[in-house]
């Protein structure tokens, strides 16, 4: 049976330094992803999103490994876009008014057919709430700047200061949504031990 190792052949995306940042341009990927609202910390609508696409990712990596194409791979992290309406609200302590995109990326050979049959195969077995929000689509976001961030969720505000400065020093400016890659099970790790790449799309100036 074929393994593939998605992080290790993407490992200028998923593996960045913690110390510089760096820009990337990020190429079109295929991801599971769900829309929300609500605070990460204590939303039910979070929670339930993450449930799905984990239950959909795992369903979908067995239907590759147990049918004809034999091939093994591993799940992707969980990753989120972030935004608000007004991002005033988005930089204060208040992230009831967040919104969010999760998605967890897929191998290309993942087709329509295949993500319909996963989820039907869910929806027998399990059914988790938001299994009817989930969706196969794919991304580009483009040119980028990333680094790591070690620790926990609440101690990133450096980290971002950081990112956003090397930005402004090269002369470019944010564009699109604050995006994050949760690289560590935090039931099991110690919050300073948390790894989250942080990443911001990035255009010229006027």
């Amino acid at each position: 049976m074929k393994k593939i190792n998605l992080k290790k052949d993407l490992k200028e995306f998923y593996n960045p330094s913690d110390k510089n940042c760096a820009f990337v341009d990020m190429p079109e990927m295929k991801f599971l992803m769900i829309d929300g609202c609500g605070d990460p910390n204590t939303s039910q609508e979070f929670q339930d999103a993450v449930e799905a696409l984990y239950a959909v990712s795992y369903a979908l990596k067995f239907m590759v490994k147990k049918g004809s194409l034999k091939l093994d791979y591993g799940v992707m992290p969980l990753e989120g876009l972030w935004w608000a309406d007004d991002m005033r609200v988005f930089q204060g302590d208040d992230k009831s008014n967040w919104k969010f995109t999760l998605m967890i990326m897929q191998p290309d050979i993942i087709s329509n057919e295949m993500f319909t049959e996963a989820v039907a195969t869910v929806r027998h077995k399990r059914n988790p709430v938001a299994l009817d929000k989930i969706r196969l689509e794919n991304f580009n976001e483009g040119k980028t700047a990333q680094i790591m961030h070690i620790g926990p969720f609440s101690e990133e505000g450096p980290t971002i200061e950081k990112l956003h400065g090397f930005i402004a020093d090269n002369k470019f400016q944010l564009t699109g949504k604050h995006h994050e890659i949760y690289l560590s099970d935090i039931r099991r790790a110690a919050p300073e031990k948390w790894k989250t790449i942080l990443r911001q799309p990035i255009c010229t100036g006027n």
